[in-house]
């Protein structure tokens, strides 16, 4: 299970990367759609969030070299 949802974080993470290199917004500009597993592993949209503030976070897993 752990092996699993290191994965997906782990591809959640280079999607995000792919995003952000392939549609940079400029300041000021909307964000991309982009559709990220949440923390409890259930997929989350950018446009399900629409009218709400939106933090999107990246950090390394407690105890991991990063």
């Amino acid at each position: 299970m752990v092996a699993d949802m290191q994965a997906r974080m782990t591809q959640a993470l280079l999607a995000a990367m792919f995003l952000v290199a392939a549609a940079r917004p400029e300041p000021g500009q909307p964000a991309p759609p982009f559709t990220l597993d949440s923390s409890a592993g259930k997929p989350v949209s950018l446009k399900d969030l629409r009218g709400r503030s939106v933090v999107v976070a990246f950090f390394p897993k407690a105890f991991t070299s990063g």
